[in-house]
């Protein structure tokens, strides 16, 4: 009986073995492909640039080298502190700030002005103020908290404009190459300024926002503070497009992304995303609005969506 048994299992087990066989050999693979360098968001890196040409690398696992006579400044944690004197210059010397994809960094100036630095952005001031004007240069994103100073104003200078404060807490945005400046006010007032013309195009009271987009010109009320917290790693949409989401996503994690289907650059998305939870993450939850399929390459570093 246990022969013939055996013998029944055998008849029984042979057709699903070549039918899973069959299956193993036959199986598609997988189109999403996976990736072995995973895509990170930003932390504090940055390197600073000094009037005559030095670098000097600012990520955490850098320390502070020693630095040429005439220079005072010190790393406190994820901040640069420039400590302002009362040298006279004869020629201004400007020092740079760069902060590359994924990267963020602080910094309080000379005259005890707060900036935090987005990513892939560059602030270029001076190792000390002129005595009748605080002037610096950004492409890129910043957060200012501009120390008060009634007698002498602070201006904060752009590819196409240019922003006149006294003392105040504001977000600026201007990339370079993209001809579009846009300006958010948490406290105080400032005037905005095109290079073509002495009149100022507007002033902003507390929790009003001016962008300029192509020569095109739009103020308003800020309807929250949720466009300011990428300063709190936190990335806030509301109702932007794609094609701006990607663009941010880029910068913020450092990654390529390619576009193959113009069409999904039209969607319009809302959504609050943490730094931490990663670009896969954000797009997996929009994905669950709009169809699209995506495909990260081997190295990390490039992102492909259909």
């Amino acid at each position: 009986s246990i022969y013939r048994l055996s013998r029944y299992a055998a008849i029984f087990l042979v057709p699903v073995l070549v039918g899973l066989v069959y299956l193993l050999v036959n199986q598609e693979p997988a189109t999403r492909e996976i990736s072995q360098s995973p895509i990170t968001h930003g932390n504090n890196k940055a390197i600073l640039i000094l009037s005559q040409g030095e670098t000097i690398d600012l990520s955490p696992d850098h320390a502070l080298p020693a630095l040429p006579e005439g220079i005072d400044l010190v790393l406190q944690g994820d901040k640069l502190v420039y400590i302002s004197d009362s040298t006279t210059e004869k020629e201004r010397q400007y020092h740079e700030l760069v902060t590359p994809r994924g990267g963020e960094f602080k910094i309080t100036l000379p005259d005890g002005t707060f900036v935090h630095l987005n990513s892939n952005s560059k602030l270029r001031f001076p190792k000390n103020f002129a005595p009748d004007k605080r002037e610096i240069f950004l492409s890129g994103e910043a957060y200012f908290e501009v120390a008060k100073n009634k007698e002498i104003p602070f201006y904060v200078n752009t590819e196409t404009n240019q922003v006149r404060v006294v003392g105040t807490h504001f977000n600026v945005c201007a990339y370079k190459g993209s001809n579009e400046f846009e300006t958010t006010l948490v406290e105080g007032i400032v005037d905005i300024y095109a290079y073509d013309n002495e009149r100022p195009l507007t002033r902003l009271t507390k929790n009003e926002f001016f962008g300029s987009y192509q020569g095109k010109y739009k103020k308003a009320v800020l309807p929250s503070y949720d466009y300011l917290r990428w300063r709190e790693g936190l990335y806030c949409f509301d109702d932007s497009p794609f094609s701006c989401i990607l663009t941010k996503l880029e910068k913020y994690y450092n990654v390529k992304i390619t576009v193959e289907n113009p069409k999904v650059l039209n969607y319009r998305c809302t959504g609050k995303f943490k730094e931490q939870d990663g670009v896969e993450h954000i797009l997996k939850v929009i994905q669950k609005d709009h169809p699209f399929t995506y495909s990260i390459s081997e190295e990390g570093d490039s992102i492909r969506i259909e």
